[in-house]
């Protein structure tokens, strides 16, 4: 499967903006979607994740309440609706996909990745 993230941009401070991860390829309900961001000098974090029947959806704490998953698989698309937006949330943010998966917030758990985009919250 190939996926490719979209949606970033430059936002201000309390702002809002939905991230897409649209995937190629077969079979794409069968893989749970994470999304995962890195911020420049540091590590690449987990976001939140959807499990592949989208039974099961989890953020990481520093986004809870603010961000939402969505998945709609008859588009082949995942979605990352961010508000609240705060400058630390800036950093390049990836969807990644783990066939038959939970949802794990372990990057390793992942095969494939998309190319990330750019999301810059000004404050």
């Amino acid at each position: 499967v190939q996926l490719q993230a979209s949606g970033g941009g430059l936002v201000r401070a309390g702002g809002s903006l939905r991230l897409s991860c649209a995937a190629s390829g077969r079979d794409f309900s069968r893989y749970a979607v994470g999304w995962f961001r890195q911020a420049p000098g540091k590590e690449r974090e987990f976001v939140g994740a959807v499990s592949w029947s989208g039974d099961f959806i989890h953020y990481a704490n520093f986004v809870r309440g603010r961000f939402t998953i969505s998945r709609d698989n008859a588009e082949n698309k995942v979605y990352l609706q961010m508000n609240s937006l705060k400058s630390e949330d800036t950093a390049i943010y990836y969807c990644a996909a783990d066939f038959d998966g939970p949802g794990s917030s372990v990057l390793n758990f992942y095969e494939y990745w998309g190319q990330g985009t750019q999301v810059t919250v000004s404050s």
